[in-house]
């Protein structure tokens, strides 16, 4: 578990990491360079779940790399079935990291959405629906590998 004491926005207890894949932890359907070593840095803190549509098809070689098994969303509706997911682990518990159009739902739900900028595009609407904006992946994950630094942004 990641606690945040954030001052005027209070204590968050953050118990899972909801990430989207293609465009976040990979490109072109290849896992980013450093993102293995981050997310294996994280497992201990926190629970991790990946959301994909496998756009590219090759999600199996991620999960294989990462030695976890993501969660695929259906065609249609991918937005409201990312959101539902971070409800059902309970979001004030969730943080989530994603840079699509359909990760702009979960990143409103999560107790704090992480828009990450990405070599495939940012959707405008994942940048508007988010409480930070990190200029890459591995940023993002270093901020909760070092959760100081959300404290520092978020702080009111």
């Amino acid at each position: 578990m990641i606690t945040l004491k954030i001052p005027g926005r209070g204590e968050i207890h953050l118990k899972h990491l909801v990430t989207d894949v293609n465009g976040t932890l990979a490109q072109d359907g290849e896992l980013i360079d450093g993102v293995r070593e981050r997310i294996n840095q994280l497992r201990g803190r926190l629970e991790i779940h990946m959301l994909t549509a496998d756009t590219h098809g090759k999600q199996k070689h991620i999960d294989a790399a990462l030695g976890l098994k993501a969660i695929r969303v259906s065609p249609g509706g991918e937005a409201e079935q990312k959101a539902e997911f971070v409800r059902s682990l309970g979001a004030e518990e969730v943080v989530a990291l994603g840079q699509g159009a359909n990760d702009a739902l979960m990143l409103k739900e999560a107790a704090i959405g992480i828009c990450v900028l990405s070599g495939e595009g940012t959707a405008a609407e994942a940048l508007l629906s988010s409480d930070l904006i990190a200029p890459d992946v591995l940023t993002a994950l270093d901020l909760l590998l070092h959760p100081i630094r959300i404290v520092a942004s978020l702080r009111r």
